[in-house]
């Protein structure tokens, strides 16, 4: 078992059911999850001690997204709260040729004010393995951004491995920075990226012609840097997608299998336990086995509704190897 640390805000997700419009729902599904969050629950359910680092409404809806947390093994402990909002959005499932739809309605929640100072660095990082964040905490607020840095200067000042999913998301970056204003220091820190070309280009205000211009100048760039891994997606529809990954270092490449995906249930989530995969991967396995084990991971989150895998490291092996695939156990 591996210490990890994750940080990021967790919202709570409301969608239709049955893959209906928000034109014709009555009712809306309630779950939780953020994608550092999504990180960690399957770390945790994998045997990990997960600690995640977020903020939360001191109110009913705070304390039942912490019990969520809990639920799916997380540590808590070191949990912000305070007076507030939590943020929230809204999913529409797609269907066959239609597309998922996802409505933000996250400024100013209780997370985007988020105070690096109040959390007890020393107890946190103590014995811990690796430290995960993502691109999307940065670009919610100054607030997120220092809140980011403290971290990854805390975990490097103790050889802690940092993990970074880039994740560029172009309408979060509201408060004013760019992300390149922001982004190359963080990437500084880090020795893990899950990456693509689009995220090099606007963290780096770069242009990269394609995916090898970019990992070439980006291990030339970060010293820090041992791994750069990437997914492909074809999406045929939104039901049915083809994946697969590959995780490169200075001097080799790494290629999952392709997996191909039928009759999704849920898209969302995915790249987040392919991040999990990948960690857990890193931390007990080598590079081949790591990138087969994450890509099975968010193979199998595409079957799994809601933000979190939930899936044993026992079934994705079995993914990895092509045993038991479909097939009813008894």
């Amino acid at each position: 078992m591996k210490k990890i640390v994750s940080l990021g805000e967790v919202m709570l997700r409301l969608s239709p059911p049955s893959s209906q419009r928000f034109f014709q729902a009555h009712q809306l599904d309630l779950e939780f999850g953020g994608s550092e969050a999504n990180v960690g629950a399957a770390l945790a359910f994998w045997g990990h001690h997960v600690i995640h680092l977020t903020a939360f409404p001191d109110h009913e809806i705070g304390l039942a997204a912490a019990a969520n947390l809990r639920r799916c093994g997380i540590d808590t402990s070191f949990i912000q709260f305070t007076e507030g909002r939590i943020g929230v959005y809204f999913l529409e499932q797609g269907a066959m040729q239609r597309s998922s739809k996802i409505i933000y309605d996250r400024a100013d929640s209780v997370f985007t004010k988020v105070d690096s100072s109040k959390f007890n660095w020393d107890s946190i990082l103590k014995d811990a393995d690796a430290l995960h964040w993502s691109g999307i905490t940065p670009a919610l607020s100054q607030e997120c951004a220092d809140f980011t840095l403290r971290a990854l200067e805390e975990a490097n000042k103790r050889n802690i491995t940092v993990f970074g999913d880039l994740n560029y998301r172009s309408n979060l970056w509201n408060y004013g920075k760019k992300p390149h204003e922001m982004m190359p220091e963080l990437m500084a820190f880090t020795n893990v990226m899950i990456a693509g070309t689009r995220d090099f280009n606007n963290c780096l205000d770069e242009n990269y012609g394609g995916f090898e211009a970019a990992k070439s100048d980006l291990f030339k760039k970060f010293k820090n840097l041992k791994y750069i891994a990437n997914t492909k997606r074809e999406s045929l529809s939104s039901s049915h997608n083809r994946i697969s990954a590959k995780i490169y270092s200075h001097d080799q490449t790494f290629s999952s299998k392709e997996y191909d995906l039928p009759q999704i249930v849920d898209r969302v989530g995915t790249g987040d336990a392919f991040a999990g995969g990948l960690i857990h991967g890193l931390l007990t396995h080598d590079p081949m086995q790591a990138i087969e084990f994450g890509m099975a991971a968010g193979a199998l989150k595409h079957s799994v509704p809601g933000d979190v895998l939930l899936c044993s490291e026992a079934e994705i092996q079995e993914l990895v190897v092509g045993e038991s695939i479909g097939k009813i156990k008894r």
